[in-house]
């Protein structure tokens, strides 16, 4: 996967929302709705005379003499990236609209423009993402337990997303180049910036195998509110998230927080009792909240497109029947052994909503579990 190619002079629409992106903090909801309304190039001109309401200006007075999107533009492209706005084929719509919907939950909306480093079209990658994060003071077990995660992850084709940070989240990246796998590092700060320092090397190694993104413009520096608002687009660009290790008060159980609110499924992988890095992923299950998993074949059943991720090796899921487990267990198990049964009484037995169960069958037909009969579906034995 490539990028799509962008015209080496922006055009007025991209130099408006460079211009945008930097004027504002994310995220901005009232200059969000001046540029759903108006569009983006007459809300930059409205920005800059100061034509606009209160709650607008409020969140671009300080800069909107800030003039630099023709620069931005230049030095985003000479470190190998550009700026993907929702104009472009390359703006992944479907992950990020789900900021939209969920905006009053206090998620904060859909960016107004996305700069990115890397060789890859961002909307395909995404497509199927899973986010790995973490405690920065992760013990030896998650990095280890990230590192296989994301390895194992790749390997199955997924992209890992994560934040860059000390621990966790630098174990995930490595874990997922390591398998020559697509990893995306979210960032707090402009896309041209190495932060952590000590993962110079690493970022690097990002921008050029996988895709660096950041809401914020070249040389924009990390700020503590800032990690809180990326924490929107680790979840947002993600089919799901892993949680490794978490404290009780952490940006890893902001973003599971997120990941609530946008929908998407939350896992955590649990640790030790005695272990402070795995309390709030514990107090993330103990209230419901969250789903326990301890192999890539859970995360990709949990997070993937049955029909093309089903992962279900038996040596993998450990299974004595050899069946996939989850909701695929439940189907199976609910199936005749002598008489075929109904896909409808199926669902009834399982639990496992009809849509659902119809198309978890044909998927254990294909392994070898159930056969299709004159009366509806009937289980078959396995070992």
């Amino acid at each position: 996967m490539t990028t799509s190619q962008t015209r080496p002079v922006p055009d007025k629409v991209r130099l408006a929302r460079a211009y945008l992106s930097r004027v504002a903090e994310p995220y901005p909801a009232a200059l969000a709705a001046l540029v759903a309304e108006v569009g983006p190039v007459k809300a930059a001109e409205l920005v800059r005379s100061g034509e606009v309401s209160p709650s607008v200006a409020s969140q671009t007075s300080a800069r909107r003499a800030e003039e630099h999107a023709r620069e931005d533009l230049a030095l985003i492209a000479e470190r190998g990236g550009r700026l993907v706005i929702p104009e472009d084929e390359e703006w992944p719509r479907w992950p990020l609209l789900a900021l939209e919907n969920a905006s009053g939950r206090r998620c904060g909306g859909e960016p107004l423009a996305l700069w990115v480093r890397g060789p890859h079209f961002l909307a395909d990658v995404v497509d199927k993402a899973v986010a790995v994060v973490g405690s920065r003071a992760a013990s030896s077990y998650g990095e280890h337990v990230a590192g296989e995660f994301a390895f194992g992850l790749a390997s199955a084709g997924m992209a890992v997303v994560s934040g860059a940070a000390y621990g966790i989240d630098g174990a995930a990246h490595r874990g997922c180049l390591a398998a020559d796998g697509l990893t995306i590092a979210v960032l707090a700060c402009g896309a041209d910036q190495a932060y952590p320092a000590g993962h110079q090397g690493l970022l690097a190694r990002v921008a050029r195998d996988g895709l660096i993104v950041s809401e914020y413009p070249p040389g924009v520096r990390p700020a503590r509110h800032r990690f809180l608002t990326r924490n929107r687009l680790i979840a947002a660009l993600s089919g799901g998230t892993v949680v490794v290790e978490a404290g009780r008060r952490s940006g890893a159980k902001n973003t599971a927080a997120i990941t609530l609110a946008l929908g998407r499924p939350l896992m955590v992988v649990p640790g030790p009792v005695t272990s402070v890095s795995s309390v709030g992923c514990h107090e993330l299950l103990r209230d419901g909240l969250a789903v326990s998993v301890s192999s890539v074949a859970e995360i990709v059943e949990s997070v993937g497109r049955f029909g093309d991720d089903l992962a279900t090796e038996p040596a993998e899921k450990e299974s004595d029947l050899g069946a996939p487990q989850g909701e695929a267990m439940r189907v199976y198990e609910a199936l005749g052994r002598r008489d075929g049964v109904s896909d409808e009484a199926v669902s009834v037995e399982s639990g496992v909503p009809l849509g659902r169960v119809r198309a978890l069958l044909p998927e254990l037909e294909l392994a070898g579990l159930a056969v299709k009969v004159d009366q509806g579906w009937q289980k078959l034995e396995v070992g």
